[in-house]
């Protein structure tokens, strides 16, 4: 069944949407990640998506307020920002489901292999994040000249089975899916894949299953409820 997974971004103690990942066009949802979480929960949300901008962009973090939301949820939080070690993967296994990888996929690959062969692809996820087909590093700000589509086969390759693929460029616009790069990493990956921006009707998350996914990270669209939740087969 397709799973639509909602995204809480924490920025500075809240949780927040950027605007094409851009750190100066910031819309705040709710002072408290927890209040945030707990509102999905409630509407019976399994999964959660956290990530923390902060240590993303490398200004700080909020492992404390996101501790504080996992454990005062009834749901697999899947956690994501500043993942740079074993060490922080271990922290955050503490009181998450899973871990997510971005940047650290690209520039330390061999980490990857590191934490499938401690902790199993069940609880580690590769996002691919990309703008026009090249993958985007240390919190959206860097191109790194990397191939979406070749990065995701590497993963596969690696032992990834669980994917996340984010089209940057849309990212928090609610301007509708772009399907040629998403159908591109659906082709090149085999395993679970989860892909979000730019979902801004339930026509896009129609879009999403009808290429193949499993399900979609989904934001400022749920937030704003621009889209059918839960949603109905």
């Amino acid at each position: 069944m397709f799973e639509v997974v909602p995204c809480v971004d924490v920025r500075r103690g809240r949780a927040v949407r950027l605007y094409e990942g851009d750190p100066e066009r910031e819309t705040v949802y709710h002072d408290s990640p927890l209040e945030a979480a707990r509102r999905f929960v409630a509407l019976g949300a399994g999964r959660l998506h956290v990530v923390d901008l902060d240590a993303t962009l490398g200004d700080g973090g909020n492992l404390a307020e996101i501790e504080r939301l996992c454990r005062g949820v009834a749901a697999d939080v899947q956690v994501a920002g500043g993942v740079r070690s074993v060490a922080d993967v271990e922290r955050r296994l503490a009181f998450a489901a899973a871990v997510v990888v971005g940047t650290a996929a690209v520039t330390q690959p061999e980490l990857v292999d590191a934490l499938l062969a401690r902790f199993g692809p069940e609880r580690v996820i590769v996002s691919v994040d990309a703008a026009g087909g090249e993958v985007l590093v240390r919190g959206w700000q860097a191109g790194s000249g990397v191939d979406a589509a070749d990065l995701a086969r590497d993963m596969e390759a690696r032992g990834v089975r669980r994917l996340i693929f984010t089209d940057v460029s849309r990212d928090g616009t609610l301007r509708g899916v772009d399907p040629a790069p998403v159908a591109a990493v659906r082709a090149a990956f085999g395993g679970t894949l989860h892909a979000g921006g730019g979902v801004g009707s339930d026509a896009d998350l129609d879009l999403y299953e009808s290429l193949g996914l499993e399900g979609a990270i989904v934001g400022r669209a749920l937030y704003e409820g621009k889209v059918t939740y839960p949603r109905t087969a």
